[in-house]
């Protein structure tokens, strides 16, 4: 289905360069039928021309009839300006796919021509792997045909996943802001390593070798967590007593409230922005 589409990057910022790596690391485009643009800053879309062979020009110069999908990847704030900037050029057929952090599809409509089709969706900072968990949120307007010409898109980054908008922000406490929890995990494994006497790389390569099987297991095997965590658990054993010690310092209960507390900030600036776009 992508072969025949065109896409315009309308931001040329590290998700789009991510996206546009994943897309041509597939080779499902052409890279001719790939545009990328940007307010001002010529040498970045020079950048991106050079090392991907997309197309690359302001964006007076797209050509807007041909492109089927445009995506939204300038910082939030400026949403508004980008979908004023563009409205009047579109048709009904053609589809806007937002990667802004906390704009609403409802935003999105609301800023454009009645009836336009718009999907937001969320990837997390695997994508630059593509081994992103991405979420996809389709807008009231969009063909289902469309949302699987976007899903088609974003497993070029990784894994996709449909769901409603309102579940939108713990998704975000789960994945967007996930990473950084497996990076704190694994900090401060690394330092408990280090100060036993091995040796920084080899400890960190082991730690994340570790996480890196034991997320592989869960995929592959199609089992619980819960499951895998008891065959691994002997009674009176090494992982049983490090359990208990994740159990008695309330290790869970410290997951449970970074999930909660980001999917709550996560709503709040939503809010915030949106709000801020609207007044300004």
């Amino acid at each position: 289905m992508l072969a025949n589409k065109t896409i315009a990057f309308l931001g040329a910022g590290s998700m789009a360069e991510s996206m546009i790596s994943g897309v041509m690391t597939a080779g499902e485009i052409s890279p001719d039928r790939v545009f990328v643009t940007n307010r001002s800053n010529a040498d970045r879309l020079e950048e991106i021309h050079d090392k991907y062979g997309v197309s690359a020009m302001p964006q007076s110069e797209l050509p807007f009839e041909e492109i089927d999908l445009f995506i939204l990847a300038m910082k939030p704030k400026g949403a508004e300006e980008a979908l004023r900037s563009i409205k009047d050029k579109l048709n009904p057929g053609q589809v806007i796919l937002s990667v802004l952090a906390g704009i609403t599809t409802e935003f999105m409509e609301d800023h454009l021509n009645p009836g336009q089709q718009v999907v937001r969706v969320m990837p997390n900072t695997s994508s630059m792997i593509q081994e992103s968990a991405t979420a996809v949120v389709a807008g009231k307007n969009t063909s289902m045909a469309n949302v699987e010409l976007v899903k088609e898109l974003l497993e070029c980054m990784g894994e996709v996943y449909i769901i409603d908008e309102d579940q939108m922000d713990v998704f975000t406490g789960l994945a967007g802001s996930g990473p950084a929890y497996f990076y704190y995990l694994m900090e401060n494994m690394e330092r408990v390593g280090v100060q036993k006497g091995m040796d920084e790389e080899t400890v960190r390569k082991i730690v994340a070798q570790t996480i890196f099987g034991a997320a592989k297991m869960v995929l592959e095997k199609d089992e619980a967590p819960t499951s895998l965590r008891e065959k691994v658990t002997s009674p009176n054993g090494t992982t049983a007593s490090g359990l208990e010690a994740l159990r008695r310092y309330n290790g869970g209960e410290a997951i449970t409230q970074a999930v909660e507390h980001a999917a709550k900030r996560s709503k709040e600036i939503s809010e915030e922005l949106e709000g801020a776009l609207v007044t300004s």
